[in-house]
């Protein structure tokens, strides 16, 4: 019996290596030459369209009213992010506790402050006076040690952190409950196996593996604040949003301000951006 006879390609004779052939794209080049146009494009009426006014951009970009701004829009940042991932990680323990009654008040805060917009959380606790014109201190359900008036207590700032505040925190106990859950179950068995104690099995095994899941969808959320933080303009707070709007109200130079808060939130977001790119690189590199 004879086999059949097995036809070898030209390519595979005399032993050599089979050619790797790389597929073609004709679409590539004319697809990335369009692109290529319509960015000039717009570049062009960038710069030369006079009603861009880019001499009244470079006059107000670094103005000392418009650099005050910028600050305070990076301290209400900071302090929303600082304060609602503080109180959304315990959110999200509660959320994961066994415990029926802890678990139902953070699910249902959760839900509070994430179905309410936030514009209307500034404003209810800008006006909280209207309905608590005192606060008071002392014993639950009894006498009252001292109060003090409610108008003194929250003025715009404080109203505009504790709303900023109060709703991030509903993200970001989610986002943080998300990284917790990521964590494979056998890593928390083995940390209780080796005895460690409750609190250092948390932040010495189950956070760092969480920070991998938890770090990309926080970096969105602070991107997020820094440009969410325009909302407390209602409360005539000199942020960055504001403070152009006041300007161009005055001078009537509409384009040019406006240019001027984008460049300012761009360069923000891209140092945000930044920042996180390196962070997650940093939990991420244990990671093969």
């Amino acid at each position: 019996m004879t086999l059949p006879e097995v036809q070898v390609p030209p390519h595979q004779e005399a032993g050599r290596p089979p050619e790797v052939v790389t597929a073609r794209r004709p679409l590539g080049w004319p697809a990335a030459a369009c692109v290529l146009v319509v960015l000039a494009m717009v570049v062009n009426a960038l710069l030369t369209n006079p009603a861009w006014e880019w001499d009244v951009v470079g006059q107000y970009l670094f103005a000392p009213s418009v650099v005050r701004s910028v600050l305070l829009t990076l301290e209400l940042t900071a302090l929303g992010i600082v304060l609602g991932f503080a109180l959304g990680t315990v959110l999200a323990l509660m959320r994961l506790s066994r415990n029926r009654l802890l678990s139902s008040v953070a699910w249902g805060y959760v839900w509070l402050f994430r179905s309410v917009p936030l514009i209307l959380q500034l404003l209810f606790w800008y006006n909280l006076a209207l309905l608590y014109p005192r606060l008071s201190v002392g014993v639950p359900f009894g006498p009252a040690f001292f109060d003090f008036g409610t108008m003194d207590l929250i003025g715009p700032l404080t109203a505009a952190v504790l709303g900023l505040a109060l709703h991030q925190a509903a993200y970001a106990a989610e986002i943080v409950r998300g990284g917790l859950l990521s964590v494979d179950h056998g890593q928390r068995e083995a940390a209780a196996a080796l005895g460690l104690p409750p609190a250092r099995r948390l932040f010495r095994i189950i956070l760092p593996q969480a920070m991998r899941t938890i770090v990309p969808n926080a970096g969105n959320e602070i991107i997020g604040l820094v440009k969410g933080t325009s909302v407390v303009y209602i409360m005539a707070l000199p942020e960055l949003f504001y403070q152009v709007q006041v300007i161009y109200n005055r001078n009537g130079r509409v384009m040019a301000l406006l240019l001027v808060a984008a460049i300012w939130y761009l360069a923000l977001t891209t140092v945000l951006s930044i920042a996180q790119h390196y962070v997650e690189r940093y939990y991420g590199r244990g990671r093969a």
